[in-house]
């Protein structure tokens, strides 16, 4: 049984031969689901998910993953309000006790930094599902799974990032993965206020990824394999930065124009929730990948769980 060791805190855990094997048992627990086999390869374990922040696909994708895995879960939906961090209990102490009631702690907090504070006292396997505007290294395995799954490739791979590039912690840990792979050429897309980090380009830099930025998502879409959209995170900003996005007026959206210009084969993504970046009526064409890529979630949850837990 091949298992991840330790913490999943960072995507710049993973080698290539890691991803590669998180792709292959990722597709044998999608095989798993789409043929309505059961598994109790987790029987007896607990996952505890600690969500300091509101979720949807993350929460329950990892939920359903390990109830697929003959698991069980306990769980608070919205640990800053309905847990003892609104009676003050700090992040090491509500770690150290949940440690010793489950098997593994999924957590999403509104610090970044945060999983690293719990991974250091905790005495179970810590996973980040999301940190302030740090990382979320399961979505960049779901990410990059869905683009080798639906575009065959990832050497040589041109994408386009685009949306909030500053404050989306899934585009930096989708790059820290992309810079393992060869001939990889990133666009942003972005306003200015919102550009990618300088920690990111430094990183994409050193690893020899080429990249720039361009100026609309219309002047690369004709040339990219994968145009990967992003909400502002309206949540994160200042009053200053939320009255630059009201001016935008919807510049950076991907509307049926854009689909109409991307080649056959390319795919949209999106992290999801969208609020109106992506136009309801791109759903119907075959480029819109990102609910294929939701679903992607649950199967690659499951594998992360069966190689940090199984036996």
């Amino acid at each position: 049984m091949t298992q991840v060791s330790g913490h999943l805190i960072q995507a710049q855990q993973f080698d290539l031969e890691a991803l590669a094997e998180m792709f292959r048992v990722t597709r044998e627990m999608k095989k798993l689901v789409l043929q309505d086999y059961g598994s109790n390869i987790l029987s007896r374990r607990v996952m505890a998910t600690l969500f300091y922040e509101p979720s949807t696909r993350t929460r329950l994708s990892f939920e359903s993953a390990m109830n697929r895995l003959g698991g069980s879960v306990i769980t608070t939906e919205n640990a800053k309000e309905f847990s003892s961090a609104a009676k003050g209990e700090t992040l090491e102490d509500s770690i150290r006790v949940v440690s010793g009631y489950a098997d593994v702690i999924v957590l999403r907090h509104h610090e970044t930094g945060a999983s690293e504070q719990a991974a250091a006292v905790s005495t179970v396997p810590v996973i980040n599902a999301g940190d302030g505007k740090g990382q979320h290294p399961t979505q960049g395995l779901l990410d990059l799974f869905t683009i080798q799954d639906e575009i065959g490739h990832l050497d040589g791979l041109k994408i386009a990032m685009c949306g909030d590039l500053l404050n989306g912690r899934t585009v930096r840990s989708l790059c820290y993965l992309l810079a393992k792979y060869d001939g990889v050429k990133i666009y942003f897309v972005a306003p200015k206020f919102l550009q990618m980090a300088d920690d990111i380009r430094d990183y994409l830099k050193k690893h020899d990824v080429e990249f720039e930025n361009a100026g609309s998502i219309m002047e690369i879409a004709g040339k990219v394999d994968v145009v990967y959209q992003t909400r502002i995170q309206l949540e994160r900003m200042d009053e200053a930065a939320k009255a630059s996005v009201h001016r935008l007026n919807g510049e950076f959206d991907i509307g049926e124009s854009v689909v109409l210009s991307m080649q056959n084969h390319a795919r949209i993504l999106h992290p999801l929730p969208r609020v109106g970046e992506i136009h309801e009526i791109v759903d119907k064409y075959p480029q819109a990948a990102y609910f294929r890529q939701a679903h992607n979630g649950l199967y690659v949850r499951m594998a992360v769980l069966k190689m940090l837990l199984g036996r």
